[in-house]
């Protein structure tokens, strides 16, 4: 019976799923570790620390093997390059494509791409909402998220002034991630050969 459902399909997707979520939110945690460093965030913040208590027992020990270039963190680049490779095998093997491994190496860097555009486009939806909610109360969350999105912001501000008091700056970065999403994330996947369901993990 178990045989019969493990080939009808029926426990796969949970299966893809919990690896999804498992694998996806910290690899998340460390792209956003990584971002804070190169954006300087305040590591005294309580997100920021959080984030810090949380990635440290894999970071730790790839410290000692693989040394930061200049102020990047590249030991949380590469893991996060790991789990994504390791999660992308895994899926691969449960949908049937086999684990795929080492070309899962590769596919794994578009994947990170669109994971890095994705956490700008929603920081900055969050920075939007957050604003018009409770745009003078402090929160660690915001603060950390505005450091994130200044950099992209801040250009896009002097392009794009006010209108009447609005701010359309927040919309002209996410039209413009949106593009680079749809222009340079294909060609990559095509380059390295990712087959078309990497796209959706």
């Amino acid at each position: 019976a178990g045989r019969g459902l493990m080939a009808d399909g029926y426990l796969i997707r949970p299966l893809v799923f919990l690896v999804q979520v498992g694998f996806g939110l910290y690899t998340l945690v460390i792209m956003l570790r990584f971002l804070l460093q190169v954006m300087r965030a305040d590591f005294h913040n309580p997100v920021s620390q959080f984030i810090v208590r949380v990635t440290a027992p894999l970071l730790r020990p790839m410290r000692r093997i693989v040394p930061a270039a200049g102020r990047y963190d590249t030991s949380s680049l590469l893991l996060a390059w790991i789990l994504k490779t390791v999660e992308l095998s895994i899926i691969g093997a449960l949908i049937g494509h086999g684990s795929a491994f080492p070309a899962t190496i590769a596919w794994a860097i578009p994947a990170l791409l669109s994971l890095v555009i994705n956490i700008f486009l929603f920081a900055i939806l969050i920075v939007v909402i957050l604003s018009w909610i409770s745009p003078q109360r402090y929160n660690p969350a915001l603060q950390i998220l505005h450091r994130l999105t200044a950099p992209l912001l801040e250009p896009a501000r002097r392009l794009v002034p006010a209108i009447g008091g609005l701010d359309l700056s927040p919309m002209l970065v996410m039209v413009g991630l949106y593009l680079v999403e749809m222009l340079v994330v294909p060609p990559v996947m095509q380059l390295v050969g990712a087959p078309g369901w990497v796209s959706a993990f």
